[in-house]
């Protein structure tokens, strides 16, 4: 009888990772407790259910993935891996790293290129953006993240550069788990990734 609550609250977790997941790949949901709020209401369980982490919610993502996008989130991820190359060989001078969801590959149609770059000042960025002719705008960073981040929307994808100084990068924390998943590609590792042969 002392195993039971443990085994319904397992049960339970895993029900409301599945559908935090949903929520997320459905309608882009990037604010990850609030999709798990939302799901323990779609599932009527109580708010004071234990929820799960938000590593158990990127493998229901990469669950869900493989089981209603099988075909089309590795091809729409190789595109935005694609799109992702292309830019950050065009900012190649600010040491370019694809972050997010779409370097730990689990991204959803609603995901956003990632990128960081490594500035003493963010103007610098703004400026080659300008001289370039790339039309962008200030993105609010999220709690907790007070760096620079500028947004470019384009036609088949959004690019969010997160502009770091080189103090920030060396101390950056290890890896976390939040809606921007901390997997980090440099552009060797990435043109690695899509190399002809590897369908990663």
């Amino acid at each position: 009888m002392e195993r039971q609550p443990s085994v319904r609250g397992h049960r339970n977790r895993s029900r409301i990772a599945q559908t935090t997941a949903r929520l997320i790949a459905e309608h882009g949901l990037t604010d990850w407790n609030l999709a798990k709020r939302k799901a323990c209401r779609e599932l009527g369980l109580s708010d004071r259910e234990p929820l799960p982490d938000n590593e158990e919610v990127e493998q229901a993502l990469r669950d869900y993935n493989s089981l209603f996008q099988q075909v089309e989130q590795p091809q729409r991820l190789r595109a935005q891996r694609v799109e992702a190359l292309r830019w950050m060989e065009r900012l190649t001078h600010w040491q370019p790293v694809l972050t997010g969801a779409v370097a730990a590959g689990w991204a959803t149609a609603h995901s956003e290129i990632r990128i960081e770059l490594e500035a003493e000042d963010g103007k610098a960025v703004e400026l080659a953006l300008i001289n370039s002719g790339v039309e962008y705008g200030s993105a609010p960073a999220a709690p907790g993240h007070p760096q620079v981040q500028l947004r470019i929307e384009g036609p088949e994808s959004v690019v969010r550069l997160v502009i770091v100084s080189p103090r920030e990068r060396r101390n950056r924390p290890g890896r976390s788990r939040d809606a921007d998943a901390d997997d980090r590609l440099n552009l060797t590792q990435l043109r690695a990734l899509l190399e002809p042969d590897n369908k990663a």
